[in-house]
């Protein structure tokens, strides 16, 4: 969850504008000219989008289908993550494991991951090989199959990530139980990785549903970037991608979380070193790039987290972990900027020797109630933007970064310079409007309290062997 609801951190790396900002804070102007994204829409209803990038001979080719662990039903959590692992497990033309194989043999690398939001491949190869890639993932999207012995194996996989990775994690635990708390109707109350429970009934049969029902054309997405020609990738994913029949996407019911009427405190017990607190205040969202309201509150929102915790020695930092009565060993503030749920704004820490969680709680908000009081000042808010813009001259050496953010601006609905425009409003944002949102979103009634209470380690628990790394 935590990295979810920080999920505005990794917009400030990876999907922004390709603007520079000089110190005066004031847009510059654009860096040479490249050429521009285009998209198109296959026959079947699948959308291609293909930006070319001629600086090297590399090509990255990725696969963005919109369902994610939202899309689940309680009783088969997990299952769009276990379904990204059967991915690789053979479809009427290629056998278990050969997938990967193929793709190494090619000079490529490639993996997959799944979201709340949506679930995503990807193969970085030589830009010559880039039809090569296009025939196994299109085969594989159409006819992934497998055997049932294959299913259960690759199942005790999936469970040995979530205790490695959640069940070993007194932190990763607590946000997995912070997040069933502060959700009540929203599917993003689930734990991606899905309950252990669940995991223990769900069956081949499970999978093989969600695959049918979820895993059509018009709920696609194929994206290309590096040295290759627009045209001819149309062509060549008409060819592949093109005859997979067109299958109607099926309907979303809304799942709206009501209003929340008060604050929500829940205490999660473990063996742990330290205790930790994480507050989460429900908040705006970003939808479009559209002057309203509550799109202007949730850019500001965002820019208040970068003020808080947005560079070394920002305000949180500076106020509660240095010096010999600080507060927290450390801490972290976060905007969930956007996506297909609501959002959360997070602050969080890690008490210093002496101190409690309550205690980092009341510094925290003191922090944000400081900010509604008396603003940020002119050179904190010019800071963040210009780190935010200068970070984008780093992205410009990422083909991976560039496709992963025009997959995410399709996922959301967006345009494909959403970045650009993201820059755009960001450099907008005023410190008036900072201190509106501070002194708004803030109170008790929108706020969700979880503390991680250390318990003493169990002298007779075995310790786990470390888990291989994830390969599928």
């Amino acid at each position: 969850m935590k990295q979810h609801l920080r999920s505005f951190l990794l917009v400030l790396t990876s999907s922004l504008s390709l603007f520079l900002l000089p110190a005066s804070g004031q847009i510059s102007g654009p860096p040479p000219a490249q050429e521009k994204p285009q998209q198109f829409t296959l026959a079947n209803g699948m959308t291609l989008i293909v930006k070319p990038d001629r600086r090297a001979p590399t090509a990255v080719h990725m696969v963005y289908v919109r369902v994610g662990a939202m899309d689940e039903v309680d009783g088969s959590t997990g299952v769009a993550h276990v379904l990204e692992h059967m991915m690789f497990k053979g479809s009427k033309a290629v056998k278990p494991g050969e997938f990967s194989r193929r793709v190494a043999a090619l000079g490529g690398r490639e993996n997959a991951f799944t979201t709340r939001d949506m679930t995503g491949y990807y193969q970085q190869i030589p830009a010559s090989r880039l039809e090569d890639v296009m025939r196994l993932e299109s085969d594989r999207f159409a006819n992934n199959q497998w055997p049932d012995d294959e299913f259960k194996r690759e199942l005790e996989v999936v469970k040995e990530e979530r205790r490695s990775r959640t069940e070993d994690n007194p932190r990763a635990q607590l946000y997995e139980q912070l997040s069933a708390v502060a959700y009540q109707s929203s599917p993003y109350r689930r734990p991606v990785v899905g309950w252990m429970s669940d995991l223990d009934a769900m069956t081949a049969t499970d999978a093989r549903d969600f695959f049918r029902r979820w895993y059509v054309p018009a709920n696609a997405a194929v994206i290309v970037a590096g040295d290759v020609d627009p045209q001819q990738v149309r062509r060549l994913a008409e060819k592949y991608y093109g005859s997979i029949p067109t299958r109607v996407v099926p309907p979303r019911k809304p799942r709206e979380e009501p209003k929340q009427e008060g604050i929500r405190r829940m205490d999660f017990k473990a063996p742990a070193d330290q205790s930790y607190l994480a507050l989460a205040f429900k908040v705006p969202q970003l939808r479009s790039f559209e002057r309203t309201p509550e799109n202007d509150d949730a850019l500001a929102l965002s820019v208040l987290a970068a003020v808080l915790d947005g560079y070394d020695g920002a305000r949180l930092e500076r106020a509660l972990t240095r010096g010999p009565e600080r507060i927290a060993d450390s801490v972290d503030a976060g905007n969930g900027l956007w996506g297909r749920g609501p959002q959360l704004f997070t602050l969080s820490g890690v008490p210093a020797a002496g101190k409690t969680p309550e205690q980092v709680e009341a510094a925290l908000r003191a922090q944000v109630a400081l900010v509604a009081k008396d603003g940020i000042t002119d050179a904190e808010l010019q800071r963040v933007k210009i780190r935010w813009t200068a970070g984008e001259i780093y992205k410009l050496d990422s083909v991976m970064g560039v496709a992963r953010e025009l997959g995410s601006a399709w996922l959301l609905g967006l345009p494909l310079d959403a970045d650009q425009r993201l820059m755009a409003r960001l450099n907008e944002v005023t410190a008036e409007q900072v201190k509106s949102v501070a002194a708004r979103y803030f109170g008790d009634d929108q706020l969700s309290v979880g503390i991680l209470r250390p318990l003493p380690p169990d002298p007779n628990r075995r310790p786990r062997a470390p888990a291989a790394p994830s390969r599928h």
